[in-house]
């Protein structure tokens, strides 16, 4: 049987996802948690089911994290429950490891899909968000432009994405989480999402960091 580990904040829905997969003879459930941090102490599971909301902590750093798994077991498949299916984001989740993208209100029936087809290495995104995620890797990437050539090789090659850029500059006003989720009309987690990738493709830390790196970089303007 494929072994499944789930990662949700409440325990309420947890529990609800842990229901939905023991009652399915394919799956077995190893163990639950409110964040990723518990994956570090068990084996890897085959695959990890993990709902992304405003009170999670995990973005596209702590994604990655859970693919960097050694051993015969390898790096657990990811499927991935969003409270929204934005283009850029669904990119950033499945560049960061996630094998599976999904509403957070999908039917029963496809998270199991999900899981099964996960678990055997096929990705998976659903269906609404095909259009959206089309156009988010598509559109014109905002290239980060270092102010020398020793920047470059310290940071990487990587790109904000248009929707990065909008936040980055968002963050450069002085915006928190809150204001920039009700500006773009988004949720918080997704902003979280979102900023975490920032820091990670900038080589920052906090956003101090990042607005300074973004202004050097030529990504935004004071």
């Amino acid at each position: 049987m494929t072994s499944v580990f789930i990662v949700a904040a409440s325990p309420v829905v947890r529990a609800g996802l842990e229901t939905l997969v023991v009652a399915d003879e394919r799956f077995t459930v190893t163990g639950s948690a409110e964040d990723v941090s518990a994956l570090a102490e068990i084996s890897p599971p085959d695959v990890v089911l993990i709902e992304l909301s405003d009170a999670s902590a995990a973005g596209p750093s702590e994604l990655r994290a859970l693919q960097e798994g050694e051993g015969e077991s390898g790096a657990p498949a990811l499927v991935v429950l969003a409270a929204e299916l934005e283009g850029e984001w669904i990119a950033d989740a499945l560049n960061s490891g996630g094998r599976a993208v999904l509403p957070r209100n999908s039917a029963g029936g496809e998270i199991l899909a999900a899981i099964e087809a996960a678990a055997v290495g096929l990705v998976v995104v659903h269906r609404n968000a095909l259009d959206a995620l089309h156009e988010a890797t598509t559109s014109a990437a905002v290239p980060a432009t270092p102010s020398s050539p020793g920047e470059e090789s310290a940071f990487g090659t990587e790109h904000l994405t248009p929707r990065e850029a909008e936040v980055l500059g968002m963050l450069a006003e002085g915006l928190g989480n809150k204001e920039i989720a009700w500006r773009l009309k988004i949720s918080e987690h997704t902003v979280k999402f979102h900023v975490s990738s920032i820091f990670a493709k900038l080589g920052t830390a906090s956003r101090t960091e990042a607005v300074t790196q973004g202004v050097r970089r030529g990504l935004i303007m004071l």
